[in-house]
């Protein structure tokens, strides 16, 4: 008996999904399976998957698909946070770091899936406490500062230990899998998802001392704007979701293994040469 009886869908608000969308219908219609669907998202293309809410969709679902880019899969995991459901990325265009899959492999996949043909990466999302609400990330949370306002001023302490000082355009904590995202941009290392822990990275550093930290999963880190800093948002996987002003503190945990995502025989780094097109110098050649 194959493992999916249930497939849940999580999509792009804007892109075209419905070559993937009817694939997976049919694949479903053929094995006798149920499609679920957000209302808002199945609703507006008028497909025959099921309408249900999020509770259910994670609760009902033995996959769970996204459909589009890294930011639908990023829900996607935070949909389902803690729970052993499988997740499989399927890439609508665009750079689709975290997709493991096009939609002309969908079927395929599909059936591979239920046949229990596909391994499990682990991925380690972030917490913290923000306005009295607890957020999940699974790329970074970022205190960035506001243009006009002054630069990030933030103290950074690990493990209890008051270590380093940044003045920078932002400072961000990202997990590994947040490590080919915005700290990549930054001008952090690159670090397999396999590794469980936590970067701190500052953007655009304005001090002598500019470098990444990496520090283990198991240690808090304690960031506070410092008397110096401008007003900050503070972005959780790319979306504002508070603002920080001069005295303020935020801690972030790490949560390791907190989504599993499917791989089907790709490679952390085949993805990431061939996304982030590493290459290396010219010299080497």
């Amino acid at each position: 008996m194959g493992m999916v009886g249930t497939v849940g869908l999580v999509l792009h608000p804007q892109r075209d999904s419905k070559k993937a969308i009817d694939t997976i219908l049919r694949w479903a219609a053929d094995k006798g399976a149920t499609v679920l669907g957000l209302p808002e998202e199945v609703g507006r293309i008028h497909c025959s998957a099921v309408p249900v809410d999020a509770d259910a969709l994670v609760e009902r679902s033995d996959l769970l698909v996204g459909l589009g880019g890294d930011g639908t899969m990023l829900r996607t995991m935070r949909l389902l946070a803690g729970r052993p459901t499988p997740i499989l990325g399927v890439n609508l265009g665009k750079l689709g770091f975290l997709a493991e899959i096009d939609v002309d492999e969908l079927a395929d996949t599909l059936s591979a899936i239920d046949d229990h043909r596909y391994t499990i990466e682990p991925r380690m999302a972030i917490k913290s406490r923000l306005g009295g609400k607890d957020v999940t990330a699974f790329n970074d949370i970022a205190l960035v500062r506001i243009p006009g306002e002054g630069l990030a001023a933030i103290s950074v302490t690990a493990a209890g230990s008051d270590f380093v000082r940044y003045a920078a355009d932002a400072v961000i904590v990202a997990t590994t899998t947040g490590s080919t995202a915005y700290s990549f941009s930054a001008g952090g290392p690159i670090v397999s998802p396999r590794v469980e822990a936590v970067l701190v990275v500052p953007a655009a550093a304005h001090s002598s001392f500019n470098r990444a930290l990496v520090l283990p999963a198991d240690e808090e880190v304690t960031l506070e704007v410092l008397p110096t800093s401008g007003r900050l948002a503070v972005e959780v996987d790319g979306a504002v979701m508070a603002h920080l002003c001069p005295g303020d503190i935020v801690t972030v945990t790490a949560w390791p293994g907190a989504a599993k995502v499917v791989r089907l025989g790709t490679t952390f780094y085949e993805r990431a040469r061939r996304k982030l097109r590493v290459d290396g110098s010219a010299e080497a050649l």
